[in-house]
């Protein structure tokens, strides 16, 4: 997928139009990494390399976070915060908790497509700007938009009673 010293990628693949980088970041070249991790873990034994994937795993999801937190592009957010989430997935494989990271995957492909798409929307009304400091008065032009935009960021902090709390807090 994207461990730390391969992560360079992912925020810069956020070139590409918004439908674009919704199918990659959500559902198939940054989860192909993780998915076959999950399938093919009775191939290597998991145990003898839990400790370093761990390791690096915790260490690319303090860089996301951070580095998310200074960014000032959309886009460049959601793709940080879609590595520390693969950074999570990791962290729960590392634990040979093969389901929980299955079912962590399928969680964050349904609100990270989500996302993806009301940033592809809030950008095409903004007539393309993806600066969140230009984005002040976006709430109440488009209350529908960022009404599925914040249902998709509470699934994503794993607030109780939505699709991301199941994944994260069992």
């Amino acid at each position: 997928s994207a461990p730390i010293p391969f992560s360079a990628w992912l925020p810069a693949a956020m070139a590409a139009p918004t439908p674009v980088s919704s199918l990659v970041h959500s559902s198939t070249l940054v989860t192909a990494g993780v998915y076959l991790m999950i399938r093919f873990n009775f191939l290597f034994n998991v145990n003898s390399n839990s400790m370093f994937l761990l390791k690096m795993s915790l260490i690319t999801m303090v860089m996301a976070g951070i580095n998310a937190f200074f960014e000032t592009d959309l886009k460049k957010i959601i793709a940080f915060s879609t590595l520390s989430q693969l950074s999570m997935m990791m962290i729960i494989v590392s634990l040979n908790m093969f389901e929980l990271a299955f079912f962590h995957l399928v969680m964050h492909a349904i609100f990270k497509s989500m996302l993806f798409l009301c940033a592809g929307l809030i950008i095409h009304f903004m007539n393309g700007i993806q600066d969140i400091r230009m984005l002040g008065n976006f709430f109440k032009n488009s209350p529908v938009i960022m009404s599925c935009m914040l249902i998709s960021i509470l699934s994503l902090i794993g607030y109780p009673f939505i699709g991301g709390f199941y994944s994260k807090d069992l």
